[in-house]
């Protein structure tokens, strides 16, 4: 009993297989775009604050009294981790809160000292300024000369009367946020530094977190890719065993599973391939029987040839030799119809495959062939052969003509062979439901219930009273039916509908669009 899966009924095979690769690849995706947007976002929101810290330093420097700056520009960078400088007019730098207070706002991390944890989060920050395509970051380089020409930002700020802000990279790649403003009546300008490390700590626990989402997303990616591989690869696996045993011919009964309980493209594969192995089996069946009729049918008028002209050999008496050349001429034309019939038997399969269907006439047709059989009828004896069908009904049927017709010759010669001396063979047409329907019935002795089947058989050999053996090959219904087939119809055998004795062939079709 096959394991039944869940979710295996109500989604496509192609679906799942899509599901699966655009979560993972989405959820990464999404991840490193917000990733990037906020650390952005994060220098945008600096930059503001940098522009608005200048801005109210400056205006508290202006209004404080010039012996009182210096303190206040130390114990403003001590408390809010910050690097004051002020330049005057000149250029000259008249004030640093680094070298006026007792210890600097900050420091830089040497990246010669740093764990390896924190080279791989740089490494990692590098990686994705990379990809990005993130434009390039200046070091932060203090100037040889302490003078306000060094920082371009002080140039801007005096020409625009307003904060100017800039991004440099400090030695560990964090960000290093200058601003500067001028102040008072005097040309001087406010430099502020500042060492934004928290950017960077924010950045990498949101990579973190990230990295979290993503492991997360992987482990159902694995999950999913598990619950992929019960519901592909072990059924694929079970119909490749089976193909195989199927090709090596080891075992005669391979059940091929047909997973019914799968409704998306594995269990219609399955299907098909069982199917398939039964339409095989089938047709090597038919192969090995009619190769065995064949060599059954042949070896009789053989055995009988060779007899008669090993006899032939032997005897003196004219009218015995006569009669065994009658019976070698017998058995040679028997072979030749048995081989002529077995051949068109055999390729006639092959040929229908490749025929091009097309409207044809089923009651056009049937009175051409019941016309041409009454210019041939040589015995006054031979059964007549009546027809009845719809007035003005064409009867249209999607097939080839020639093997259509071949079909009616073949349930007429039957028809016929039955029939008694100057006996009634009726060909009846009728539609019926977007089908045609051809009735040939005859005046013989009919067919049993149980018989009715194996006349269908090739080489069926019950034929009438009186009929001199091998005239006929036993392939004609066979052939017939074969032909009906290929053309989505039926043939079989039944009783006459009228109720007087004999038999009646009922040959069905598809009625042409």
């Amino acid at each position: 009993m096959p394991e039944q899966l869940f979710w295996t009924r109500g989604f496509s095979l192609t679906a799942r297989i899509l599901a699966v690769n655009l979560i993972v690849l989405g959820l990464m995706g999404a991840s490193v775009i917000y990733l990037d947007s906020y650390r952005k976002q994060l220098i945008t929101e600096r930059f503001k604050l940098a522009r608005s810290e200048a801005l109210i330093i400056a205006d508290a420097l202006a209004e404080t009294p010039r012996s009182e700056r210096k303190p206040l520009l130390a114990r403003i960078g001590s408390e809010q981790s910050l690097r004051l400088r002020l330049y005057d007019a000149k250029a000259r730098q008249i004030a640093d809160s680094f070298l006026i207070a007792d210890e600097p706002g900050y420091t830089f991390a040497d990246p010669r000292h740093e764990s390896w944890s924190e080279k791989v989060a740089r490494g990692l920050d590098t990686a994705m300024d990379r990809l990005f395509g993130a434009p390039p970051v200046p070091d932060y380089v203090e100037p040889a000369i302490a003078t306000a020409d060094a920082w371009p930002e002080i140039r801007e700020a005096r020409q625009s009367g307003e904060a100017a802000v800039r991004l440099r990279s400090a030695p560990d790649r964090s960000p290093v946020i200058t601003a500067a403003v001028p102040y008072g009546e005097r040309g001087e300008v406010l430099l502020t530094t500042r060492n934004a490390r928290d950017i960077v700590d924010k950045v990498r626990a949101a990579r973190q977190t990230l990295a979290i989402i993503v492991g997360l997303a992987l482990a159902v990616s694995i999950q999913l890719s598990l619950f992929l591989a019960r519901t592909i690869v072990r059924p694929l696996r079970a119909l490749v065993r089976a193909a195989t045993r199927v090709r090596s011919g080891r075992e005669r009964e391979v059940v091929v599973p047909r997973l019914p309980e799968r409704g998306d493209e594995i269990g219609l594969l399955a299907r098909a391939i069982s199917d398939m192995t039964a339409a095989l089996r089938q047709r090597i069946d038919a192969v090995e029987s009619f190769a065995a009729d064949v060599a059954h049918e042949i070896k009789n008028p053989l055995a009988s040839l060779r007899s008669a002209l090993e006899t032939l050999a032997k005897v003196d008496d004219p009218k015995l030799r006569e009669e065994l050349t009658r019976i070698a001429d017998h058995d040679v034309r028997r072979i030749d119809r048995l081989v002529t019939e077995i051949a068109d038997a055999s390729r006639i399969d092959a040929e229908l495959t490749r025929t091009r269907f097309e409207p044809v006439s089923l009651t056009g047709l049937v009175k051409g062939v019941v016309a041409s059989r009454a210019e041939r009828r040589a015995d006054a004896r031979a059964p007549v052969v009546v027809t009845v069908s719809p007035a003005g009904d064409a009867c249209r049927v999607m097939g080839d003509p020639a093997r259509l017709e071949r079909v009616l010759l073949n349930l007429l010669d039957n028809a016929a062979s039955f029939s008694p001396a100057g006996g009634t063979v009726n060909v009846a047409l009728a539609r019926r439901g977007g089908r045609v329907e051809l009735g040939v019935s005859d005046d013989g002795p009919g067919i049993p219930p149980e018989e009715r089947e194996k006349v269908f058989g090739r080489f069926h050999s019950v034929r009438p009273e009186g009929e001199d053996f091998g005239s006929h090959s036993g392939l004609g219904l066979a052939i017939a039916r074969t032909i009906v087939t290929a053309h989505d119809g039926t043939l079989v055998a039944t009783d006459r509908t009228d109720g007087k004795p004999g038999a009646r062939l009922v040959l069905d079709l598809p009625e042409a669009p």
